[in-house]
């Protein structure tokens, strides 16, 4: 019999999994709207909603996960801040220079592998082989897209606004895995989103208002709203939940690399959706960044699928 307390597996992978299916139409968001909102507004509206949509569930956590915020505010401070203000902000930003499929091809492949590289530092998440041949394989997918197959361009590598806009993002959600990995056993899931979400809008309140004294104001069309509403629901309160517990069934590290699947649902749909094209680079990049995860975990399963048989 498993014993008590082991993680689910099966559980961990397929949360994972709807997380990043879920969160890979936020590149596609990005895209599609960056004529229309800013970046901070798009990013601050989100999470506004993100809060209001979740304050019903959250009601009868909020008092005592209060107690929890006010013992550990500088936790609760660097987590809403890389997870909430900084990451999706960063995103949105490069939306206006890189295109869909090329900032979730860098920003998903690069962000798992900042985040083992942090819990094994940080959390002392043991590194094995096959994880190292994992991230190898996920750096070769994210190297060949950006010097376009070529060893001379590689050499020669220089990173564009978008790309370093993207990259920045990922170091942020890399750095939020780890926060998410220590969170506070007294505090319940939903009681810790809320305030994470909560606390994370605040923060992006000053620059969303000096944005706006830069920008042309917000022209509110059903487009821009429902835009606001998929993200606030789906990849904020939706995905966050499912990928806080895949964290806590599989860990930081191993969940993280799932992240690398959100460049293959994200290119599917920046395809149908955004007219953009699929190139033999982006091709190949997808092999090696599933060959990368496959190797991370095939080991995990097996070992799952023979305790089963004991």
């Amino acid at each position: 019999m498993k014993p008590t307390g082991h993680p689910n597996v099966t559980l961990g992978i397929l949360l994972a999994v709807a997380a990043t299916i879920i969160w890979s139409g936020n590149f596609i968001i990005s895209r599609a709207v960056n004529t229309e909102i800013a970046p901070v507004a798009l990013s601050f509206y989100r999470w506004a909603t993100a809060v209001v949509l979740l304050l019903p569930f959250a009601w009868q956590h909020i008092q005592p996960a209060w107690q929890v915020v006010k013992e550990h505010k500088a936790y609760f401070f660097w987590t809403s801040l890389t997870g909430i203000s900084l990451f999706n902000t960063f995103v949105y930003v490069a939306g206006h220079s890189s295109t869909a499929i090329n900032m979730a091809l860098i920003g998903t492949t690069s962000s798992p592998i900042m985040s083992i590289l942090l819990a094994h530092y940080f959390l002392k998440e043991h590194i094995n082989l096959r994880r190292i041949i994992g991230m190898l394989l996920c750096i070769a997918g994210i190297l060949f897209l950006l010097s376009k197959g070529s060893f001379n361009n590689l050499l020669h590598l220089q990173f564009t606004k978008g790309d370093v806009w993207i990259l920045l993002a990922a170091f942020s959600f890399a750095c939020y895995n780890i926060f998410a990995r220590k969170r506070p056993s007294t505090i319940s899931a939903t009681g810790f989103l809320f305030f994470v979400f909560a606390i994370g809008t605040a923060l992006l309140l000053p620059a969303y208002i000096i944005e706006s004294f830069f920008v042309t104001p917000v022209q509110w069309s059903w487009k821009i709203a429902g835009s606001v509403l998929y993200l606030g629901l789906g990849t904020s309160v939706i995905s966050f939940l499912f990928w806080n517990r895949s964290i806590k069934e599989l860990g930081a590290g191993r969940t993280a690399l799932f992240g690398n699947l959100i460049p293959i649902f994200s290119s599917i749909e920046a395809v149908i959706l955004l007219s953009e094209q699929i190139t033999y680079l982006h091709i190949i990049s997808f092999v090696l960044i599933v060959a990368g995860l496959t190797v991370d975990n095939l080991q995990l399963l097996f070992n799952k699928a023979t305790a089963k048989t004991v």
